[in-house]
């Protein structure tokens, strides 16, 4: 166990202080901090500032139509964070609006022109650049909608609030029927608001990207220090005075911690970015709460992080252990590398339908279900049963797979020349008892 420990601490060390470790670790802190930074420094190099928006002036032509006019500044006034504003003009008078716009007085107007076989006038926008922008047009198709429609039926003889929930937008809740609420994880049966769907679907990609790439940083590298000892025969060395499970153990361990460590600063330089003042304003704009993150999700997604760690890594140390050439190693380790992928790539992809079979199937398949079962406590509809099972089937595979690749370990270490096969593998774990 001191030996072990030995080992913890001299590949923890070792590694935490290389230059590759540093460099990539600033890189993805300082991608971090653009990330989060990044609208507010398009904002500064821009000139422009939360907050105060310019107005962009439309100018508004309204002839015969005073009426549709006022009911459409009216529903105008009611849009929310609008940044156009009317300018009222009585009549038609090209040059003059075409002066106007020559100036900078209005950016475009409209124009209201009669239309056969219909009551409600046809709208024409004018301006120097060829359409207009899409939230001009949205806000303009949502509030001449509500001005037809009050023209309509402004003969019906109906109140005004019959009038207000005609022109009320249909709001539809979805829900999912079957699921037990005293049987859920985490309130997964309860409604989820708005707010909490999203931090929860940031927080789970977050979490998905951040097991990918540690694992592949950190099984990589469990792989080509094994390969590395072997092949410059500093593993012969090593075996007369600490065990090849003690190496193992140690290096997988050690890794973890220094993954661990490279996530951990990861989460303070995201923690610190986020409660900068402007990005405070931001998330508050977006209705975004970070207390509305799902402490299950967090609890669980440490667990299945560690679990699987250990799984993938073990592995790793294994195959790093039946190479003997760094030349070699990359096709060896690709079969890991493609699971790792398959796990990646369904969570990512399913994040829409954390409750379709695949996502459900994947739960209990040890090498995806790190990741799937993440997708499902934090956006779909997970039992805790589903949970636990998951969680069982996950730590038996570690100990099945952590028993095989002890033994291929403790063979491979001093197995030289070409990779062994299958066959001959067995041969020489048979001579070895644990």
């Amino acid at each position: 166990m001191n030996n072990m420990w030995t080992v913890i601490r001299f590949t923890f060390m070792n590694k935490v202080r290389t230059k590759s470790f540093l460099v990539s670790t600033l890189i993805f802190a300082l991608i971090i901090t653009i990330g989060i930074n990044l609208p507010f420094l398009i904002q500064m190099f821009t000139g422009d500032k939360a907050g105060s928006e310019e107005t962009t002036r439309i100018g508004l032509v309204y002839g015969q139509e005073q009426a549709l006019a006022e009911q459409l500044e009216t529903t105008w006034s009611s849009l929310p964070s609008t940044t156009y504003k009317f300018v009222k003009y009585e009549t038609a008078d090209e040059a003059a609006l075409n002066k106007d716009i020559e100036d900078g007085t209005i950016e475009g107007y409209l124009k209201f022109e009669a239309q056969e076989g219909s009551t409600f006038p046809a709208v024409v926008y004018s301006s120097e650049e060829e359409g207009m922008s899409p939230e001009l047009q949205s806000n303009l198709q949502a509030a001449l909608q509500v001005a037809k429609t009050r023209s309509i039926v402004d003969g019906l003889d109906l109140s005004d609030a019959q009038i207000n929930e005609l022109n009320a937008p249909v709001q539809i809740d979805a829900r999912s029927i079957g699921t037990n609420p005293s049987g859920s994880a985490g309130g997964a049966s309860e409604e989820k608001d708005g707010a909490s769907e999203v931090i929860n679907y940031i927080v789970v990609y977050a979490l998905i990207i951040l097991f990918f790439f540690t694992l592949m940083g950190t099984g990589n590298m469990i792989a080509s220090e094994v390969t590395t000892e072997k092949s410059s025969r500093i593993m012969e060395i090593l075996i007369t005075s600490v065990s090849p499970l003690s190496q193992m153990f140690g290096k997988v361990i050690g890794m973890f911690l220094l993954g661990l460590s490279q996530i951990l600063a990861f989460g303070i330089v995201a923690a610190a970015n986020l409660m900068l003042p402007h990005n405070m304003d931001t998330l508050k704009e977006m209705n975004l709460d970070l207390t509305a993150i799902d402490p299950m999700l967090l609890v669980f997604g440490l667990i299945f992080y560690i679990l699987g760690y250990f799984l993938y890594a073990m592995l790793y140390a294994a195959i790093g252990s039946i190479v003997s050439r760094t030349e070699d190693l990359g096709q060896a380790v690709m079969p890991i590398t493609m699971l790792s992928l398959v796990a990646f790539y369904i969570a990512i992809f399913s994040l829409s339908a954390p409750n379709s079979m695949l996502m459900k199937v994947s739960s209990y398949i040890p090498f995806i279900s790190p990741t799937t079962i993440l997708v499902r406590i934090g956006l779909g509809d997970v039992a805790m049963w589903e949970i636990l099972l998951s969680l069982a089937i996950l730590i038996v595979s570690i100990l099945v797979f952590g028993w095989l690749a002890a033994k291929i370990y403790r063979t491979g270490v001093l197995m030289y020349g070409k990779r062994p096969t299958f066959k001959e593998l067995r041969k020489a774990m048979k001579a070895y008892k644990m």
